[in-house]
């Protein structure tokens, strides 16, 4: 969420076991470009029995939601149990679909399963989708259209746009995709189940259908018709009222921030979400990030949410036994399990190669059920897709678009998928490389991070404030404002709705500045209690405090030190631009930086109203 330095099968076993790599067809060419294809070996081999593993890839230039593949057994050999798969058996003969969250396979990407079985024999005549699976032949003939996708709604609507969802068609072979009428006019085409319409009247009527189609061109009847007005457009739009703020697994240290200082500052009760920072993205999928503080830290009645202290031998301590504590305190508090972070975004690029194991690993997480009922969601934190943070990324721009869509798949309706992203809106830079807007269909909203702009990362200066609303004359780089990255997102087709404007509980400082006004030089980066060049709103409120503002942001000169940072008054600026552009609401970063009273998240929430 921050600058550098901001933040830190199981196989079967016997004596007489094998591992092979027995193919379903002798050596099986590579996939045939335009065709789907399906592989498949004998993992283990104890003669007696077997594993096995199923590779399906798509090698087509579009999405498919839906695979079969079918193949027969000899007499003696069965398959007993499947995994990431359903199974049905006709005498010898062996179909397997996919489930429920795996069925949507993006353009060159691939899923698998994997089945036990009894006896020496092994797969024949495989098909994948009707043709063989090595792509070689013609596929059968498909003249069965899918069904008509059911339940469409709206989702949320602004001035400009409508966004809708239904539920999924089903299909003999497998669904491809979808396309979405305004009126008799097609005006998108997705391969998920959902899809925002951009470029509408404010104020105005519009009925919205649904089709599915399949591989063959085969499609389906129309959804029922939803009919949907836009929102006045004219004046003040108004906006949300979302208060997310970040709470930091790293914070119960050294800062001493407990889950229950959330509620005794006041600021539990002006929430509405709350994400638990951070969980880890590594070998492709989604782990735990600080074991010790998410449920082994065991609290004393002092420190805990209900003045109840933990026994050695409880299940889940920790913070999220304390967040459990604290929803049953402030029951319409929803909380989301943050992934990712400055320091754990290098694992987004593996996970990017799988989208679907990748949401598969997040949800069985999330989802455990030691902690199921806590969280009521995932957040994102990628920095960056296709671009640099940490690292480097070379997913390509349609990477973030497709994790977010796995997580959409397999999360479903009920459950929380938001992401923070980047504030860079100046020409070709982080903002223009990856599909923000194809992916906002698939989140509740976004979180760009309008903070770090500048910092003392840039050592010299020229000092400018971290978090401006607007640019100012002098600004170091233009694009670098939260005025100017609201703007881009929605001119992308992101919609207002689904954006939350970032405030940082914190200032960036320099030091070895004589120059009071910003744009002065400097030798380094100011002191800080945890680290060089950043400091608490709480500290330098009484350290350093305002005289200035620029940009819609305030900043002060104490000695030889230079910092911004936002005040309770610049927050009510921001809030009251918030709500003109009709933004979904705030979110900060993060809370343990607000005064022991909640001065700043009090600003938040009084200016959203």
């Amino acid at each position: 969420m921050s600058r550098p330095d901001g933040r830190r099968a199981v196989a079967l076993a016997a004596a007489a076991t094998l591992a092979l790599a027995t193919s379903l067809l002798a050596a099986p060419p590579a996939p045939a470009a335009g065709t789907v294809t399906a592989t498949c070996a004998k993992t283990s081999d104890w003669g007696t029995g077997f594993e096995g593993n199923c590779t399906i890839s798509n090698g087509t230039g579009a999405a498919i939601s839906g695979w079969k593949v079918e193949a027969d057994l000899p007499v003696g050999t069965s398959i007993t149990t499947v995994w990431n798969a359903t199974k049905t058996v006709s005498g010898a003969h062996y179909t397997f679909a996919n489930a429920s969250w795996n069925g949507t396979v993006a353009a060159g990407a691939t899923t698998s399963f994997g089945f036990d079985g009894t006896g020496s024999g092994w797969l024949t005549g495989c098909t994948v989708n009707g043709a063989a699976c090595d792509g070689s032949g013609t596929p059968q003939q498909d003249t069965q259209a899918p069904t008509a996708p059911g339940n469409l709604h709206s989702t949320s609507k602004t001035a400009t746009s409508v966004s809708l969802a239904w539920n999924a068609s089903t299909d003999n072979v497998g669904v491809t995709g979808y396309d979405v009428y305004n009126g008799a006019t097609k005006a998108a085409t997705v391969t998920g189940t959902s899809a925002t319409v951009s470029g509408l009247s404010a104020k105005t009527a519009y009925s919205f259908t649904v089709k599915a189609h399949d591989a063959a061109g085969n499609v389906s009847a129309a959804s029922g018709a939803v009919s949907v007005t836009t929102d006045d457009g004219g004046g003040n739009p108004g906006g949300g009222n979302k208060v997310v703020g970040y709470f930091t697994d790293w914070g119960v240290y050294q800062r001493a921030y407990y889950v229950k200082n959330i509620d005794t500052s006041g600021s539990a009760a002006k929430l509405t979400h709350l994400n638990y920072a951070f969980g880890n993205v590594t070998n492709g999928q989604c782990a735990i990030g600080d074991a010790y503080a998410d449920y082994q830290q065991t609290y004393t009645a002092a420190n805990s949410v209900d003045g109840v202290a933990d026994t050695w031998d409880q299940p889940v301590a920790g913070s999220f036994n304390q967040l459990r504590k604290l929803k049953k305190k402030y029951p319409n508090l929803k909380v989301l399990w943050s992934f990712g972070g400055w320091t754990w975004s290098g694992g987004f690029g593996q996970a990017a190669a799988n989208p679907a194991a990748f949401a598969d690993s997040c949800y069985n997480l999330v989802k455990d059920p030691r902690w199921a009922d806590v969280f009521d969601g995932i957040d994102i934190d990628w920095e960056y897709p296709n671009a640099c943070g940490l690292s480097c990324d070379t997913s390509g721009p349609d990477a973030f678009k497709k994790v977010m869509a796995a997580l959409r798949a397999k999360f479903g309706s009920g459950n929380l998928v938001t992401a923070a992203i980047t504030a860079d809106a100046s020409d070709g830079g982080k903002m223009d490389v990856t599909d923000y807007a194809g992916a906002a269909q698939y989140v509740d909203w976004f979180d760009p991070m309008t903070y770090d702009y500048f910092g003392a990362w840039d050592a010299q200066g020229p000092t400018a404030p971290h978090s401006p609303l607007t640019s100012y004359p002098g600004i170091p780089h233009a694009g670098f404002n939260t005025s100017d990255t609201i703007a881009k997102l929605k001119a992308k087709g992101v919609p207002a709705g689904k954006l939350l404007v970032g405030i940082g509980f914190y200032g960036r400082g320099w030091t070895g500045v004589t120059q009071s006004a910003p744009g002065g030089t400097a030798t380094g980066a100011a002191p800080g209690t945890y680290e060089a060049g950043i400091e608490d709103y709480k500290v330098l409120k009484g350290k350093c405090p305002a005289t200035g503002t620029v940009g819609g942001t305030a900043y002060a000169k104490c000695g030889s030190e230079w910092w911004s940072y936002d005040t309770p008054a610049t927050i009510g600026g921001k809030m009251a631009y918030a709500k003109d552009q009709g933004l979904g609401g705030a979110f900060i970063w993060e809370l343990s930086g607000d005064t022991a009273g909640g001065e700043l998240i009090t600003a938040i929430r009084n200016g959203l109203g």
